[in-house]
């Protein structure tokens, strides 16, 4: 396998050659890395340099980049688990050329977390990680972490596979990018919560292709009980921008206020706050101290997710600047007009067009149009 050497964060493996010129590089490779991951791993490796699992698995570890970084950056005890024997071998290489002592297995992964725990497992798999989160709550003593490439299903651009893969209604709305991250939350607490046990978001983010959950798991029924109130869903008005939340496993018909339109159901999904703010907080202190490529976007994502209000949903101001035909002002007027109409209001990670609020949206739209 002819190999590059490369340097992530502080550790250097070998990665396998691409064809640069194909439309997606990473597929073109016999054992897969895809560089454009990196904000995703480097995440990680600060996450778990705050919350310091006894052990972790990397669950797909490919090139074991990521298991290698937990490893070296973190001095976390380590196993990297694949099934390709390809992939295994270049884990091997990649273990003797930065000569960390990581466990390399060779394994299906839900037969493996059938078999043995860690405290933090992390799914990263190609695509959907739905067939592996029932293994994956199994197999995790106190955390779970879970990456998702499907955005199109999850987001609704195709309707049907995400029906399919997460059993909920996804709705390509302007806020797509956080329906998505909701179903896969929603999807994970229905898969956690018949084991008795619950989940508590520490940090969940979505970027560009991918969305990130990093879960603590707790037990007991009184848990699984508290993540299965955060169940429920966005209903959103087909014609114009209202929406509301509505919590429960069965949403209520409702016609929209503003324009009579019935309410459109999006979910089941996961309510609420979606982050841990001391864990972000003591990220961004540790920050400055490592080596991380992608230090200025991550710490730029932690700013937002720590400020952003705990709703479910956000509104793309510009659109609406759209519909009511006016050039929209910059989005710190429309924040501080919504404010000093006594709602509190924040940006989002989401979108740079996003603005998250509890007010009307009557209000919102004064902001906007307001000369």
């Amino acid at each position: 396998m002819e190999c590059t050497e490369i340097r992530e964060g502080s550790t250097v493996i070998f990665v396998p050659a691409q064809d640069m010129a194909d439309s997606f590089p990473p597929g073109t490779a016999p054992v897969f890395f895809n560089r454009r991951m990196e904000l995703n791993r480097d995440a990680t490796v600060l996450l778990c340099s705050v919350l310091q699992p006894s052990d972790y698995l990397d669950a797909m570890g490919a090139s074991g980049i990521r298991g290698l970084r937990i490893a070296g950056e973190c001095g976390i005890p380590v196993a990297i688990n694949d099934r390709s024997l390809e992939a295994v071998a270049l884990i091997r290489r990649n273990a003797d050329l930065t000569g960390l002592p990581v466990e390399i297995l060779n394994r299906d992964t839900s037969a493996l977390l059938s078999e043995r725990s860690f405290d933090a497992v992390d799914l990263d798999p190609f695509g959907t990680p739905a067939p592996f989160i029932d293994a994956g709550v199994r197999g995790s003593r106190r955390f779970l972490f879970v990456t998702a490439t499907d955005t199109a299903p999850l987001c609704g651009a195709h309707k049907r596979a995400g029906m399919r893969r997460y059993f909920a209604l996804p709705e390509n709305t302007d806020y797509h990018s956080e329906v998505g991250l909701r179903i896969l939350l929603g999807f994970v607490v229905r898969e956690t919560v018949k084991y008795d046990r619950g989940i508590e978001p520490v940090f969940c983010f979505a970027r560009e292709h991918f969305v990130r959950l990093h879960l603590r798991l707790t037990r007991g029924a009184a848990a699984a009980d508290r993540s299965l109130k955060r169940i429920g869903f966005v209903k959103q008005c087909p014609r114009c921008q209202f929406r509301r939340e509505a919590p429960g496993l069965v949403p209520e018909a409702g016609c929209c206020p503003g324009c009579g339109a019935p309410l459109t159901p999006i979910g089941p999904l996961y309510l609420g706050e979606i982050q841990d703010p001391s864990a972000l907080q003591e990220m961004q202190e540790r920050i400055g101290g490592r080596k991380l490529g992608t230090a200025k976007d991550l710490n730029t994502i932690l700013t937002l997710c720590r400020e952003e209000l705990p709703t479910s949903s956000f509104y793309d101001y510009h659109r609406i600047a759209k519909v009511e035909k006016v050039s929209p002002p910059d989005i710190a007027t429309v924040l501080e007009r919504v404010r000093a109409e006594g709602y509190p209001a924040t940006r989002t990670h989401f979108s740079g067009y996003g603005i998250r609020t509890e007010a009307p949206l009557s209000v919102i739209t004064r902001a906007i149009s307001a000369r």
